[in-house]
């Protein structure tokens, strides 16, 4: 009996990438200008490969118009997905706003403002 190493990445964390690729090499092909400088984050993937939540950021920006535009764009990012991934079935996409990047700047205000007060 042969035994093999585990896998250093499980199939649902690969699919989440591919999806993840996919979905961000599209959304430069789109001319919509309201998804300029919108950056998929990650992507969950439900494990019967019906649903994704996709998670993007928008650095600098805090427009509901993006969701907008995202929403007008799932059919034709769905037709990629379809068209670059292999899965059994087509996920719905459902567009979260990635709460890290306001996280990670508000430490970085905190953090410019503790270097300000010690000068």
């Amino acid at each position: 009996m042969v035994s093999r190493a585990p896998r250093k990445f499980s199939r649902m964390l690969r699919v989440n990438e591919l999806v993840r690729e996919v979905l961000g090499d599209e959304l430069e092909r789109l001319a919509d200008p309201r998804l300029e400088l919108v950056t998929v984050m990650s992507v969950d993937v439900s494990p019967d490969l019906r649903n994704a939540t996709v998670y993007y950021g928008a650095l600098g920006r805090d427009d509901p118009s993006i969701a907008v535009a995202l929403k007008s764009a799932t059919p034709r990012l769905r037709k990629a997905i379809s068209r670059e991934a292999r899965l059994k079935y087509l996920p719905d996409l459902k567009f979260k706003e990635d709460p890290s990047l306001e996280t990670g700047q508000r430490v970085e205000e905190i953090l410019r403002k503790i270097r300000e007060s010690k000068q």
